[in-house]
């Protein structure tokens, strides 16, 4: 196939869909201007204006168990480990009444694959905190959870993601996608599910009208054509959703963490994703997924700087402040942002900072937010 990069910039532009082997030609051969001009421009089609969105929120976790075996995860325990927990309804409470406190609405609530943790539980977790907290938005589990509780129920993905959205689930992130190639997924990630499976939960979620988040974790063992093949397998299941749902909301890329992983010292993984890279992939990620509204810049795992240049070549949301995070942490990622700092630096991007919803609507800042708890317990990025 002859190709060149102006004819498929020119066709990016238009919003055509670019094959796998399109995408990994534009990825290895258009300079990085030439990315990011024709990613802002996109985002201009989708998100028009000056206005960088971000959220207030916490990731907490239901409990570190996990059977999953992840080679890029510091986090887990195993079962029966002296370090394993499950949370507290005790200690939601004070996590969420802070939460509160700095401005937030929502939790992000994952854990790992925990074999005695069943839909019951998930289905009891919910309702109570929704009976304490009814303004309380859940971001809750992931399809790989999902699907290990629907492994111990024996039941299909619709029946567990019906009877957690009845419970009080408002919407599913798009946790554990890693690279959406079982290459990839049967050595960075064994325990979990398969890419199709993955995709079919978020299918099942879209025809439940559940609103749903996308990720990538790249830079580890994958190839540029498996990078490219994850866009293309999103962007089918985006073109699936009914009409009246929103389907994927946001897509997230981020590098792979590799700070004392199993994945950095038995594969020989490393991160070698560059400032220049990631921004790259940001531009790709507009280019690749025309479907898709919302991109976000992943501060956490590339810092300031970086992040506030993918403002400039596609994304046109900043994330969170993250309360709490446990699991990218664990394995090196230490920048934090106080609500101060995250608007701070999207006005000094050069552009108007808005706080939002998981549904990404705006909404006001609140006048009270109390930053000094925050202050106390992590490394502030102003």
């Amino acid at each position: 196939m002859d190709m060149k990069v102006d004819d498929l910039l020119q066709r990016a532009l238009q919003q055509d869909y670019l094959s796998i082997e399109e995408g990994v030609f534009l990825f290895q051969n258009a300079p990085t201007p030439d990315l990011t001009y024709v990613g802002n421009a996109l985002r201009q089609k989708h998100v028009p204006g000056n206005t960088v969105t971000w959220i207030i929120d916490r990731n907490s976790n239901t409990t570190n168990v996990c059977i999953a075996n992840c080679k890029f995860c510091n986090f887990y325990r195993r079962p029966g480990h002296e370090e394993s927990y499950i949370t507290t309804i005790e200690e939601y409470k004070i996590k969420i009444e802070e939460t509160f406190a700095l401005g937030g609405e929502q939790l992000l609530l994952q854990g790992g694959h925990h074999p005695d943790l069943g839909l019951k539980f998930y289905a009891d977790l919910f309702r109570e905190l929704k009976q304490l907290y009814p303004r309380l938005k859940l971001h809750a589990l992931g399809p790989p959870e999902i699907a290990h509780i629907a492994k111990l129920e024996q039941a299909s993905h619709t029946e567990v993601l019906s009877t957690l959205k009845e419970a009080g689930l408002d919407s599913l992130p798009g946790a554990g996608a890693e690279i959406l190639n079982d290459r990839v997924r049967r050595l960075i990630s064994k325990g979990k599910c398969g890419g199709q499976e993955w995709l079919d939960i978020m299918a099942a979620a879209h025809q439940l009208d559940i609103t749903t988040s996308a990720t990538m974790m790249f830079g580890h063992i994958e190839t540029d054509e498996e990078r490219m093949e994850h866009f293309v397998r999103l962007r089918e299941v985006q073109d699936k959703k009914p009409a009246h749902a929103k389907g994927f909301l946001a897509f997230i890329p981020w590098p792979f963490q590799d700070e004392e992983t199993i994945l950095k010292k038995i594969k020989r993984a490393r991160n070698t994703c560059t400032g220049d890279e990631y921004v790259r992939m940001i531009a790709m990620s507009r280019i690749m997924l025309p479907n898709v509204v919302n991109i976000q810049a992943s501060w956490l795992t590339v810092g300031k700087p970086v992040a506030q240049v993918c403002l400039h070549a596609g994304a046109n949301d900043f994330g969170s402040i993250m309360i709490e995070e446990n699991v990218v942490s664990a394995a090196g990622a230490a920048f934090r942002f106080t609500a101060d700092g995250i608007q701070e630096a999207i006005r000094d991007a050069g552009f108007t900072p808005q706080l939002r919803t998981q549904q990404y609507e705006f909404r006001d800042l609140p006048k009270d937010i109390q930053q000094q708890s925050l202050d106390r317990k992590t490394m502030i990025v102003d």
